[in-house]
């Protein structure tokens, strides 16, 4: 069980960049692999991004790629999403969320989640 708390979301006009951050506490950190969702007003929930336990396998949504990154601190128990090149329909509350599995993860079937983090892209 691991408790998250994301930050660092807010306005921004196109073409802008935010860094979401993730604190996560529980002595078993790094065992998870960690990932990130977002959910736009009148959307079901999106796969964005998701980064392996060891930090060094990613995947990304079509949507995203080329454009955010995932990143993680294990000595810090953070976990990061770097987004550039931001589009209006990248508007949404994004949410970090952890699991021992990846495969599950990946399905939207994490067993923690954090709170979300509202970004807003302007034109």
């Amino acid at each position: 069980q691991v408790q998250l708390v994301e930050s660092g979301g807010g306005l921004v006009q196109a073409g802008g960049s935010l860094r979401l951050s993730c604190a996560a506490s529980g002595r078993t950190f790094s065992m998870n692999a960690m990932g990130w969702f977002r959910q736009a007003p009148r959307k079901e929930r999106e796969f964005v991004a998701t980064i392996s336990s060891s930090g060094d396998s990613t995947y990304y949504a079509e949507s995203v790629k080329g454009r955010f990154t995932i990143s993680r601190d294990n000595a810090k128990n953070k976990v990061y999403l770097q987004m550039n090149s931001l589009k209006i329909e990248d508007t949404a509350v994004y949410y970090c969320t952890a699991d021992p599995l990846l495969a599950r993860l990946r399905l939207g079937d994490s067993g923690s989640w954090g709170q979300g983090t509202q970004v807003t892209v302007s034109s």
